[in-house]
Order: C-alpha cells, then structure tokens, then sequence
C-alpha cells in the first residue's frame, strides 16, 4: 500500500518512515501541505497519509478538508500528527475529516498499530465497495427480467439486448441464476399419447 508521510520536519519524516519501513508499503514524502495535496489529488495518490497538523502554507486539517470536499470515491485514510493533546484539539482534528489523531513524541510502535488499523479499514472499504457492485448489477438483472420481453406469439423465441432470438431458458439461464430441468405437463402427455 502507498502511505504519505507529510511533515515539515525531517526528522519526524524520518522517524515515521523509519518506523513503517518495516511494514512493507510504498512510503512517499512531503514537506508541507501543499506537496501532500498535490500528491493525494494526483495520479495514483496514497491511499493513506500521516499529516502533520502544522505545516506551511496547506496545513495538515486543511488537506483534511480539502479531501472530503473532493468527495473522492475511495478516499485516503487520514492520520493527523501533532503535539495538540488537549481533548478539544482532538476533536477539532476529527472534525476536519481525519480518521486518526496521534500526538507528537509517539511511540513508533503506536504509529505502525494505527496504520495498521487504517490498511484493516481500506481493506474493509473496498470489499464493502465491490459487494455494493456485485448487489447493484444483480439489482439491474433483476429489473431488466421483471420488464417487458419481446417475445415471438408462435415460438415463444425471447429477444435479447443484441437483437437476436433465443429460446426462454437460454435467455434466463443467461440472465438469472436458474437451471432448467424438463419434464412434460399433463396436458401435453395426453396430447402427446393421443388420449
């Protein structure tokens, strides 16, 4: 996973990337807000930032705001670092639209434990995402077998999107989850045995 580490302080970048090289993800770089923004707007932005709260020119809550205004389909897992540790800073940062809030000395183990809880999360995220998919496409299946079909009077042939005929288990077989197994009504048996 791509993580922004975004202080204007080198050694807290340091010491942050420091403590989640061991983890494995891609670590990018930024030494102020307006670098972190451009990376998390950009092309194949992080999908989770550790933001310093102040840096110059953008600050940390401010990046905060900005992506939630973007409205982002997947939007990054936001971490605010600072040394604001009194309750009312912490809820100003919550605010402002980050997930985390971790205060400044912190332990790099604390840091490496809330990433991790933000990668559970993304994870989560995105599968919660593809099973709104998979339930909105059966939601049009449905649909479309509860409308009209164009069916021929004489060979009860169905019509499909692409203009072709096929036979009505073709049809729902291609469209719903069914399996067809054939078998002769009554009726038909007695005009089949002439009775």
């Amino acid at each position: 996973m791509k993580i922004l580490v975004a202080d204007d302080e080198p050694i807290f970048r340091r010491l942050a990337c420091s403590a989640l090289d061991k983890l494995g993800h891609e670590l990018v770089e930024a030494f102020d807000g307006t670098e972190a923004w451009a990376r998390l707007e950009g092309a194949d932005p992080p999908q989770l930032a550790i933001l310093d709260w102040l840096m110059p020119n953008v600050s940390g809550l401010d990046v905060c705001r900005k992506v939630h205004e973007l409205a982002m389909p997947a939007p990054p897992y936001l971490i605010v670092v600072t040394a604001r540790d009194r309750p009312e800073d912490i809820v100003v940062g919550l605010d402002a639209g980050a997930d985390d809030y971790l205060t400044k000395p912190y332990n790099p183990a604390e840091l490496r434990a809330r990433v991790q809880v933000g990668v559970r999360i993304l994870s989560l995220r995105q599968h919660l995402a593809e099973r709104v998919r998979a339930l909105e496409e059966a939601l049009a299946q449905v649909k479309r077998l509860q409308g009209l079909l164009p069916m021929c009077a004489w060979c009860r042939k169905i019509r499909n999107d692409q203009n072709y005929w096929q036979s009505v288990e073709q049809y729902v077989g291609e469209h719903a989850d069914v399996r067809f197994t054939h078998g002769i009504c009554p009726e038909c048996r007695k005009k089949a045995m002439g009775s």
